[in-house]
């Protein structure tokens, strides 16, 4: 389990190797528009919430609650994500985690973070699974019982699916990646990613 100052450490990395490019040129690799010509800031819709990210100096503010704290673990997503960007519209074919390079390490992480909770709070609800993932602007897909799509960056995007359960056999869920995502972020960081999606589902169903 990553420890606070991990996350601290990872920040500063990221926060010193983006310092050396121009805004624009993030703006453009990444594909998150910058608040007007003057105001030198990335606007960062990131799921429910949209961040915005001051340059120079790369730091966070919620654009909705100006005191709301930006958690430390989606600031490092963010900016990672930011590192890895590539111009370019996110692939249509899709990769199980399985199937992502280097993935195999982090494998019983992500099935922890982001499958077992999946299946152990909607496995049984679909309803709630369709609502939930809708409000964070999910689009239903032909996949299971209930299945979303969603953008979580401009590049990336993920694929949550569910086989809902009975007395008889348990509920089964699957996560899917486009091609290439092992490009722009890490196998470390997908498994974040998928939690995080799956943790803000939960919260919105309550």
């Amino acid at each position: 389990m990553a420890r606070i100052d991990d996350y601290q450490h990872a920040r500063e990395i990221a926060v010193e190797a983006l310092s050396r490019e121009t805004l624009a040129a993030i703006s453009r690799r990444s594909g998150y528009e910058t608040a007007d010509a003057a105001a030198g800031a990335l606007v960062i819709p990131f799921l429910d919430r949209t961040y915005r990210l001051e340059y120079p100096g790369l730091r966070f503010s919620d654009g909705l609650k100006a005191e709301a704290e930006v958690p430390l673990q989606e600031q490092v997503l963010i900016l990672h994500y930011l590192l890895g960007a590539e111009a370019g519209l996110p692939s249509q074919d899709w990769v199980a985690y399985r199937e992502i390079a280097g993935a195999s390490f982090y494998f019983s992480a992500f099935v922890k973070r982001a499958i077992e909770p999946l299946k152990k709070v909607f496995g049984r609800n679909a309803a709630a699974f369709r609502n939930a993932a809708a409000a964070l602007g999910g689009q239903a897909i032909p996949a299971g019982d209930a299945g979303f799509e969603l953008r979580v960056f401009p590049q990336v995007a993920v694929q949550f699916i569910l086989w809902e359960g009975d007395e008889e056999f348990g509920a089964e869920a699957n996560i899917l990646f486009n091609q290439g995502i092992e490009g722009r972020l890490s196998p470390e960081d997908i498994a974040w990613l998928a939690g995080m999606v799956v943790y803000r589902m939960i919260a919105l169903s309550r």
